[in-house]
């Protein structure tokens, strides 16, 4: 039943972004040919912003750019994944042209060859210079394209951050240049790898093989994931995967959480506010692009700055607050708070009461409000 219900649930997120994907036609040079694309923009994509934004390019995009273009719009939706631009290249005419490869040395030969060069000199750069793309880009693979992303690890600067092989259909000699090649990276790379129990037989085996030895690589830059999904086939483990990797990839962008309240912010030696500030420096440092400070974090903060008791983190955290979002009643609701922690309610019931003026948040309203104006009017009267 849940399998049911999370299929009707991708199938309507699919329809929807049917009609909201931008098609558009690239003339290639490389290809000597015009190749179709899929596009998806965020929902709040502005070119006039300076905000950009993750790349994720995805190979048989015929296919694969729907269920992956809606789990990054559902996800980005509830700000659990930031939002990312989707390129899907179609290649349902040319497939075996494009991911062909030479059968002496394994790698991209002829038709193959011009294919990975359209992507790098070509797709990227079109994409760079129309959107506002960061260079934090993830690409997407199934059987045959699976193995071919694996490709664009071996230039001395990999071209992607992220890899994502569904049930991989390997070269032969790919899984040893793969154990070699991402045992020696030298910049943080994800890798993400998906079998399933009713997948083709030959390529679950030699998917099994090649978790068996990058599994056991020992470097820190690799942040590798592997399932083997039950009751699945070689397409539904598709499916299965899409949300997976992405939780992976962007496990650091993740909104603070129960388990990363109790297991990383409350023991943290420094106060929580400098926990908020590191949180959100790496995550610049590491995706190449600034999170916006969003409403979760600040009331996993300030409940951390009230269980250790701590003022100052509170106050930096009120004042934070008021400086990013000047028109709504946070930044009141938490100056409040500040000042009844510090014992001052008749400066906490100003803060409320001039947070009646303005907008309402995702968890603070006016009712919210009314209640801390009471409580503060109490303590005034005691």
């Amino acid at each position: 039943m849940k399998n049911f219900y999370t299929l009707v649930l991708t199938f309507f997120i699919v329809c929807n972004l049917q009609s909201q994907a931008i098609y558009k036609t690239i003339d290639s040079e490389r290809l000597g040919a015009t190749r179709e694309l899929k596009i998806q923009l965020p929902r709040n994509y502005n070119p006039d912003e300076k905000r950009t934004y993750p790349l994720i390019v995805v190979l048989d995009g015929d296919y694969l750019f729907e269920p992956v273009a809606g789990n990054i719009d559902y996800q980005s939706y509830w700000e659990d994944i930031p939002d990312c631009i989707v390129v899907g290249i179609n290649q349902a005419d040319t497939r075996p042209e494009d991911l062909f490869y030479d059968d002496e040395n394994y790698f991209p030969k002829d038709s193959g060859a011009q294919f990975y060069e359209f992507i790098v000199a070509e797709l990227l750069p079109y994409i760079e210079k129309n959107y506002k793309a960061s260079n934090f880009r993830i690409i997407f693979g199934h059987d045959l394209s699976a193995n071919f992303i694996n490709y664009y690890l071996f230039k001395d600067e990999p071209v992607f951050r992220a890899y994502i092989a569904f049930s991989p259909e390997f070269a032969p000699e790919m899984i040893s240049r793969l154990q070699q090649r991402l045992s020696i990276l030298t910049e943080q790379t994800f890798y993400y790898m998906a079998t399933a129990d009713a997948d083709i037989k030959a390529l679950r085996a030699s998917t099994l093989k090649a978790d068996s030895l990058i599994s056991a690589i020992q470097n820190e830059k690799l942040l590798y994931k592997f399932d083997d999904f039950k009751d699945a086939n070689h397409y539904a483990l598709v499916g299965r995967g899409i949300p997976k990797a992405l939780n992976e990839i962007f496990g650091l962008f993740k909104p603070i959480n129960a388990k990363e309240y109790k297991e990383k912010l409350i023991p943290f030696e420094g106060s929580p506010y400098d926990y908020l500030i590191k949180k959100y420096e790496d995550i610049e440092h590491f995706y190449g692009f600034e999170k916006e400070l969003i409403e979760n974090d600040i009331r996993a903060i300030a409940a951390a700055s009230n269980k250790k008791d701590d003022i100052d983190s509170l106050e930096k955290l009120a004042k934070l607050v008021k400086k990013k979002f000047p028109d709504s009643m946070l930044g009141a609701y938490y100056l409040g708070m500040y000042y009844e922690k510090e014992g001052n309610f008749k400066k906490a019931l100003l803060q409320y009461k001039s947070g009646l003026l303005l907008q309402p948040s995702q968890f603070i309203d006016k009712e919210i409000i009314l209640e801390k104006m009471y409580d503060a009017e109490e303590a005034l009267n005691d």
